[in-house]
């Protein structure tokens, strides 16, 4: 594999794993929010990730041997969770209706939290694939001293 093309792979899931941390942490932050600009409470959101396959200059330098096998992370699109509001009965709330309850975001906290640690731990993996590689083209420049 070329040093370039392992950077290439590895730059994807960082990217990628930086959209799905954004988005965890917006949802944490929001995670009360009751009235949003529009008017509503804040709705959470989902990352979709696909893989996709190498571009055709990148998976030329395989083969057929590995060429079609290699795929890469990206960011496909960001949607609106569709799961209900969790409704919560307070009538002192300013954002009470008229039966007294009050309707607060759909981020379940838990599952945010999971998602940051495995948000976290796969950037970790992609940042040492990049320093890995680095140690590797600057180990082969020696060589050639």
């Amino acid at each position: 594999m070329k040093i370039i093309t392992a950077l290439r792979l590895a730059a994807s899931g960082l990217s990628t794993q930086r959209v799905r941390l954004d988005v965890s942490a917006m949802n944490l932050a929001n995670a009360n929010v009751t009235r949003t600009l529009d008017g509503g409470p804040y709705r959470a959101k989902d990352v979709i990730v696909a893989a996709t396959p190498l571009p055709p200059e990148i998976e030329k330098n395989f083969g057929q041997a590995l060429g079609d096998k290699l795929l890469r992370a990206q960011v496909v699109a960001i949607v609106d969770d569709k799961s209900p509001f969790r409704e919560v009965y307070d009538p002192a709330h300013p954002d009470a209706d008229a039966r007294g309850y009050v309707r607060y975001p759909n981020v379940d906290v838990m599952t945010e939290m999971v998602e940051l640690l495995e948000a976290s731990r796969a950037y970790q993996a992609n940042l040492s694939v990049v320093n890995i590689t680095k140690t590797l083209a600057l180990k082969t420049l020696d060589l050639l001293r």
